[in-house]
């Protein structure tokens, strides 16, 4: 623009820099004021101009809290004690902790234990319990405070109801009880007499003397009397929704339940009593045709028919003897079923005949039947003697919880006449997912009823077909149907009561899933209440806490129709086996009702004269710490003789299959059809599949498929995911240096283990959510240590940084968009703010000493970073060269060396980062890169610069991922910053000098790249609601 064409306000525009502003600011503000005079006239620099902003840190250099005496000091000076370090134990529900104490553990089950075993490290500011932010002013607090106020009086107010005649007192209440309902009279703005005022309290010490240090204490003495315990209590509170900022601590990590009821088994009678019968309490999801509960196994016999199987039984564990179980319900649902399944001792006959004599016979009629009622208690107790160890399907029936509920009615509830009140911050911040998943739905709440008894008198015969979960799921669809088939069928009458009520808080004599003790259990005698584990409905996203490893094996059907000879009678034998020898059985399966804790083998009910039976058993099992190769589930298929013949076994082996219980390093799970042997397998068959035809053997059905079984691991040891398996297989084996490694069909050398664990990092993001969440704390404490400490393979360092950081961003998208409705109302993920504040930890630090964690030296050991950095990220005070470039895999010694290593490689590909195209290879700026023998340096590094230099130099895609859960990453860098500076003993050191320049410069650039993003698009969507607003 030229000279004439500027406007006359143009010429008058002052010129001068922001520097020389703030330098004539503070010499005003230090020198004297004839100086500052003198500055100002001969400068002439008006102070109404817009400056940058002064530089705090520079300030606090330049003055020091000595130079400002008195209470203003405290407004510049940082406490010095305001961080603090803490180890909170970690919570533990059982008296026993329940991780394995072997010491022989691999080191999958290593970490899962270090996991569930290591406290919180929690980093504290003692004074941030000061801030609005973490103890906000609301409504309900300004109330309380206001309770304690005193009624103001004031003397105009006095004197003007002195002077109110009688008819004008009944318009001015005096003295009320609140300091809002304090009126001001209108005797102020009446004509003011002197005569009509009391006259004030003479002051008796007003002409002593007195020194005046005694009377500034007094004069303070008298201002502390009845003083507010908080100013500003009278200003209303700001309205919830126009809050500035709400934050929280995060609450810890804990085991996740769902609504909890506690049922209990009082008694369970027939019209006659001749035989133990033995009663399974199980949850089915009709909706979701699902089982959502394990099963619960009772006894309540009595005495006497108990001692009919006293040649089988052993002491029963105290753990067996529970009639009492707790149910977690995630998702209730009003097609929810508590069904009862009843079993009974085999004998010859099939269920009809067995059923026959409980709906023919009544009690009235016991004299009449006296003789056939001797005749059936004498054939029970042959049957119980012979075949004691073996059961039979009996009897069944349901109850639908929401009758339960709607017909007993809520609890009484707090009957405030409130309406619809408005939960608080502090409730918004303790409501659950569940409660957010079912507010407003009391029909299938389970949290919140009266307590039930009922007796159940119907129960219906099982059918010997009809035995699967498909069939019971639709016999239950059918109960719900006004004219239901089953109520014409002729029922088996019993009377079972149970109790179902809300599970209390904390209920004595309870037993964990893995029957350890739950808190408080006061004395080990006592009998015990059952915590039923949950397989709930549709995925839950939590993260294990606690150390679980249980293997369910559900065993559907066997067809042995083209199996010649006497084969009828059928039950499978089902062991854990640690070796191919039968003395190398574990005693791991759960026991069921008055029997021992633990069994070597179990056996499935008994379908008579059935060849192709269908079961509905479950067996429960502890996986041993260390799952080895050679770890199997073996089948047995026997032929129970019901009747006892010359010569004829009681049980014949007619079959034997297996399942090899590791593949490639990875617990087999999932449902199998499983070929059948006729022979018993030969040596070493364990590490191979029954698929596998081996030579001499003979098979059912031409090796086919005859039985189907299904295993389900509910384990916080193995994830079960194809993706994490092989990433947490691959930081293992690199942990533990065992090469060659087989990895499904390939066999990983340390030339090809790099490839593999970048490919694994990648593919973190295939993986699926729920056990992606469950498992996000063991990723997450990986993908640190892969960033803090980089694997060595084969001398040399390989630096994951860059793939780790991508990883950790996507893993952090996906637990966020998991958890997308149970934000808290800035929208943080409560599951990684947990993860940062209570168990992020700088990996090999030794917390319980005050500065022995990683030395100096082995902080400062950090990668090398190329010494060409593009002018795009805004750094301008890179005087130090950097240490930590995400390309180069040499630790550096002194400066010289990194130079001249940089100055000796070879380029290095940047072609998808922020870097300009000129720092690409082959380009004019190119870093180079060699790859170095490892000489023997530490290669740890610290976790904040690397995630500031990997956010900084990210791709575009990683970028957007990262900025978009910037939060997190930020709170992960200043945990580590914090953690550095604690451990290290570092606060003492000048502000300025905590951290390098290089760091500072790389936080500049993320601080510039990330406000311009902000301002960006809350620009566009400005932009966008005009446009709309326009268009509308």
């Amino acid at each position: 623009m030229a000279a004439s064409e500027r406007r006359a306000f143009a010429h008058k525009i002052n010129r001068t820099v922001a520097a020389e502003v703030r330098k004539q600011v503070s010499r005003e503000r230090s020198g004297s004021p004839h100086s500052s005079r003198r500055s100002s006239s001969s400068l002439g620099v008006p102070l109404t101009e817009v400056i940058e902003p002064l530089d705090f840190e520079d300030v606090l250099l330049s003055r020091p809290p000595d130079v400002e005496p008195g209470p203003l000091r405290d407004l510049i000076e940082f406490p010095a004690d305001d961080l603090e370090l803490l180890k909170q134990p970690r919570e533990c529900r059982t008296t026993e902790s329940g991780v394995p104490e072997d010491g022989k553990l691999d080191a999958q089950v290593r970490a899962a234990v270090a996991m569930y075993s290591e406290d919180w490290v929690i980093v504290r500011r003692r004074y941030q319990h000061l801030s609005t932010a973490y103890s906000p002013v609301t409504t309900e607090t300004q109330r309380e405070r206001q309770k304690g106020l005193t009624c103001q009086v004031f003397e105009q107010d006095t004197s003007g109801d002195e002077r109110m005649g009688p008819e004008d007192t009944d318009d001015s209440q005096h003295c009320s009880g609140s300091p809002e309902d304090t009126p001001r009279s209108s005797g102020a703005s009446g004509i003011f007499s002197l005569r009509n005022l009391a006259a004030d309290s003479l002051l008796p010490a007003l002409l002593e003397r007195a020194a005046p240090e005694d009377v500034d204490r007094r004069n303070e003495a008298l201002r502390r009397q009845h003083r507010a315990p908080a100013l500003l209590t009278l200003y209303p509170a700001p309205d919830e929704d126009e809050a500035v900022e709400r934050c929280s601590l995060p609450e810890p990590p804990r085991e996740h339940f769902g609504q909890r009821i506690l049922v209990k088994c009082l008694s369970l009678k027939f019209e006659i009593e001749i035989e133990p019968i033995f009663g399974t309490l199980a949850l089915y999801d009709v909706r979701e045709k699902k089982k959502i509960s394990e099963n619960f196994y009772f006894d309540l016999n009595s005495d006497s028919v108990k001692g009919l199987l006293r040649a089988h039984g052993t002491h029963p564990a105290i753990s067996t003897l529970a009639r009492s179980a707790i149910f977690s319900v995630t998702y209730p649902s009003p097609d929810i079923f508590l069904v009862v399944k009843l079993e009974k001792v085999l004998q010859q006959g099939d269920i009809s005949e067995c059923c026959e004599p409980y709906m023919v016979m009544k009690e009235a009629d016991t004299a009449k039947n006296k003789e056939k009622l001797e005749r059936l208690r004498l054939a029970a107790e042959q049957f119980c003697t012979r075949l004691g160890r073996y059961r039979m399907p009996f009897a069944w029936t349901a109850v639908h919880l929401a009758n339960i509920v709607s017909s007993v009615g809520p609890q009484d509830r707090d009957s405030d006449s409130e309406g619809e009140r408005r939960p608080t911050w502090a409730e918004r911040r303790r409501r659950g997912p569940q409660d957010r998943g079912c507010s407003g739905d009391d029909a299938c709440s389970f949290s919140s009823f009266r307590p039930a008894t009922l007796t159940v008198t119907n129960f219906f015969k099982q059918e010997a077909e009809r035995l699967s979960d498909e069939d019971l799921f639709k016999f239950l669809a059918d109960m719900r149907r006004p004219s239901s088939l089953l109520r014409r069928l002729r029922p088996v009458t019993a009377q079972l009561k149970i109790d179902i009520s809300p599970a209390p808080e904390n209920l004595h004599f309870c037993l964990s899933p893995e029957l350890l003790h739950v808190k408080p259990y006061p004395d080990p005698r006592g009998r015990p209440t059952k915590e039923v584990l949950e397989f709930p409905a549709r995925e839950v996203y939590a993260p294990h806490t606690c150390y679980r490893n249980l293997l369910f094996v559900y065993p559907h059907s066997l067809n042995f129709s083209s199996r010649q000879g006497s084969v009828r009678n059928l039950a499978v034998r089902i062991q854990y086996m640690a070796g191919e020898d039968q003395s190398q059985a574990l005693p791991v399966i759960f026991g069921k009702s008055s029997c021992s804790e633990f069994t070597r083998e179990a056996f499935t009910p008994v379908i008579y004269h059935n060849k192709s039976p269908e079961f509905y058993e479950e067996f429960k099992l502890r996986l041993p710490a260390c799952v080895t190769e050679n770890h199997h589930l073996f089948f047995t298929f026997y032929h129970v003789s019901c009747q006892p013949r010359p010569g004829t076994a009681l049980e014949t082996p007619v079959g034997f299959t297996w399942i090899p219980l590791l593949q490639h390093g990875r617990l087999r799970t999932g449902p199998f059809c499983l070929p059948v042997s006729v022979d018993q397998p030969p040596p070493s068959y364990s590490v191979l599949t029954p698929d596998v035809a081996l030579p001499g053997m003979r098979w059912v059905d031409g090796h086919k498929g005859v039985f189907s079984v299904e295993l389900t691991a509910v384990s916080s040891v193995h994830p079960q995911d194809p993706h994490l398996d092989k990433f947490f297989t691959l930081v293992h084996v690199l942990e533990e240096g065992t090469f060659p490694f087989r990895l499904k069909e390939t066999v990983l050398s340390e030339a090809t283990v790099e490839q593999e664990l970048r490919a694994s990092l990648a593919a973190l993001r295939l993986a699926s959510p729920e056990p992606l969440v469950a498992f996000s704390h063991h990723v997450l404490d990986k993908l640190v240590h892969l960033v803090v400490r980089p694997p060595i393979i084969g001398g040399q360092i390989v630096n994951l940084g860059r793939g780790a950081f991508e990883a950790m961003a996507h893993v952090a998208s996906l637990v966020h968009r998991s958890l997308e409705a149970v934000q808290d109302c800035r929208g943080h993920c409560p599951l990684l703010a947990a993860y940062v504040h209570y168990a992020f930890r700088l990996p090999g630090g030794d917390l319980s000493l005050p500065g022995g964690v990683p030395p100096a030296t082995v902080q400062a050991a950090t990668l090398a970073r190329g010494s060409g950095r593009p002018t795009s990220l805004y750094l301008t005070r890179s005087k130090s060269i950097s240490s930590s470039n995400p390309d180069l895999a040499v630790v550096p010694g002194s400066v010289d060396d990194e130079v001249s290593r940089i100055l000796a490689t070879k380029g290095v590909d940047r072609s998808h980062s922020w870097v300009n195209s000129a720092y690409a290879p082959g380009g004019s700026k190119a870093v180079l890169r060699r790859v170095l023998p490892y000489c023997g340096a530490d290669p740890r590094q610290l976790l904040h610069e690397e995630l500031a230099l990997q956010w900084v130099v990210s791709g575009s895609a990683v970028r957007e991922v990262a900025l978009q859960h910037a939060w997190f990453f930020f709170q992960l860098m200043i945990k580590s910053m914090e953690l550095h500076l604690l451990l290290n003993q570092r606060l003492d050191t000048p502000r300025k000098l905590r951290f390098p320049g290089r760091f500072l410069d790389d936080i500049a650039a993320l601080v510039a790249s990330v406000g311009l993003e902000v301002i960006t698009r809350a620009h566009k969507s400005i932009l966008g609601g005009k446009a709309a607003r326009r268009d509308g």
